[in-house]
């Protein structure tokens, strides 16, 4: 694929000894240096052209594009190859920025690149793209450059990473079906009122009677429907936009993420799902040999959820005063009680990183199982509350025409 700079050139043909210029696409000003002398220049003056016009790159709030796991995952499995096969950093971050598929990592592993070139450490570089890099992956990288078993390190992100990956991928495929049924659902009802009951209402008009109060609903929504359906678009896009820019507010944290967990249905999932994601990364920065305390500091923010994060908070309170890991989690509504239990027992054998994987091992299993009964959990609600909307529509339709029948036999 292209690389992610454009860089003007002048340089010097050592065949013919003349001055040329040019254009060429690189990853670093180190890589077109590389890349000239390959062909047998000497560069004499190399400089990145700026992205102006219509070459510059949009960004608008709420879209912008975010570095998926499963990406990170593909990279710290091929980086953990290259480093364990023995290549030199800088040798091993060029390759990966030619190979990086994802605009956004491959822009940042160019910074990273040159990061390293000038004297820092490659958790460091890391540090200075917490939009890429997750702290997770930030501190497993430093213990693994301490430790001077950075492949192995990068090992175990990759495979967290690719089951982290792998969970949300079923998480998805078992809430599309859902989420498609209820927009065509909301989309038919809008059509059903914008264009149905118009025709409907003129065969109103000539009854001479009071239409009865379904009826009057909607043929209102219908009347105004000219300015409803351009207020709700407005409002979705203004919301949106505010979400975007407020969903990591304390305050906004604080109503909506125990929200989340109370949910009917996605309630016990999100639960399984927060657990098995706390006990698993926890458990692997245990094993890479992070302290507890900064291990659980990473992981309650990596959980992305307040309630979860609190919980966490009173565990590490607990841990800096010497008493029990196990104690607060007991105390913590959303932890379930076998989870403190096993947690327990790892305290007491030693083997507290082992009983986390164990834990993450169930819940994990847990989510599998709940995410392939979702959709059969939903479907019966989804087909009764798109029956009550859609039928509840056609009968209000057909109500003033009841009247009529009802009052000619009454006539009769």
């Amino acid at each position: 694929m292209s690389l992610v700079q454009e860089y003007s050139y002048r340089a010097v043909d050592a065949k013919v000894g003349n001055v040329v210029k040019g254009v060429i696409e690189a990853a670093s000003t180190s890589a077109v240096t590389s890349k000239l002398r390959a062909q047998g220049l000497t560069p004499l003056e190399v400089v990145e052209l700026s992205k102006t016009g219509l070459n510059q790159e949009i960004s608008i709030p709420g879209f912008e594009k975010r570095v998926k796991v499963d990406s990170l995952a593909v990279f710290s499995k091929q980086m953990a190859g290259l480093i364990n096969a023995g290549l030199p950093l800088m040798r091993t971050l060029s390759i990966l920025i030619e190979q990086a598929e994802d605009k956004k990592l491959q822009k940042a592993l160019v910074a990273v690149h040159a990061g390293v070139e000038s004297g820092m450490s490659l958790s460091q570089a890391f540090a200075q793209h917490p939009d890429v890099f997750p702290p997770l992956m930030i501190s497993i990288v430093k213990v693994g450059e301490a430790g001077g078993f950075l492949g192995d390190a990068l090992n175990t992100i990759a495979e967290t990473y690719q089951g982290e990956a792998e969970l949300h991928n079923k998480i998805k495929a078992a809430t599309t079906y859902p989420i498609v049924v209820f927009v065509i659902a909301i989309l038919g009802a809008f059509a059903m009122i914008t264009f149905v009951v118009p025709i409907f209402k003129g065969m109103f008009e000539g009854f001479g009677s009071e239409l009865p109060l379904p009826t009057q609903i909607l043929v209102m929504l219908s009347n105004n429907m000219v300015w409803i359906l351009p207020l709700l678009v407005v409002v979705g896009v203004v919301f949106w936009i505010w979400w975007s820019r407020h969903k990591n507010d304390e305050k906004v944290r604080r109503f909506v993420d125990p929200l989340k967990l109370k949910l009917p249905v996605f309630g016990p999932l999100a639960t399984k799902i927060a657990v098995s994601r706390f006990t698993r990364n926890l458990s692997m920065m245990l094993k890479s040999g992070v302290p507890l305390i900064q291990a659980l500091a990473i992981v309650g923010e990596a959980s992305n959820n307040w309630k979860i994060e609190q919980a966490v908070t009173e565990v590490m309170d607990s841990v800096r005063q010497g008493r029990s890991f196990s104690a607060p989690l007991a105390k913590a509504e959303v932890f379930p009680p076998m989870v403190a239990q096993m947690v327990s027992v790892g305290e007491e054998s030693g083997t507290l990183a082992d009983m986390l994987a164990s834990i993450a091992d169930f819940y994990e299993g847990e989510v599998k199982t709940a995410t392939e009964q979702l959709t059969a959990t939903i479907e019966p609600i989804l087909i009764v509350g798109i029956g009550v909307i859609i039928g509840g529509m056609v009968v209000s339709l057909y109500l003033p025409i009841f009247s009529i029948y009802g009052e000619v036999a009454k006539s009769g």
